[in-house]
């Protein structure tokens, strides 16, 4: 394996572990990884489909299923490569007044 790949999963690891504990990823990390991505499918270390088959591999590790469970089968439409589904759960919101 690459040391692009390797480093692209851990990265990922950190992220999907981090978001599925319930914390945040900084914005940095996401797109400084999904340049590396764009950078891997590039350089031709990998194809883009091979790195999303392979974050879907850190995802579902992460969260025991996979990314089309939680963003439906089409995912890629919304996400394209090198886009990675990354987001924190949305935080309960509750009224502050009767109103």
């Amino acid at each position: 394996m690459h040391a692009l790949e390797t480093e692209l999963e851990q990265r990922w690891h950190t992220m999907f572990a981090a978001l599925a504990a319930g914390d945040d990823v900084s914005p940095g990390l996401r797109l400084r990884t999904e340049g590396m991505m764009e950078a891997a499918a590039l350089l031709d270390v990998a194809t883009p489909d091979a790195l999303q088959a392979s974050m879907n591999s850190c995802y579902q590790r992460a969260y025991g299923h996979a990314i089309a469970e939680d963003f439906g089968a089409d995912w890629q439409a919304f996400f394209p490569f090198p886009q990675i589904p990354a987001m924190a759960k949305r935080a309960p919101v509750y009224p502050s007044t009767k109103d």
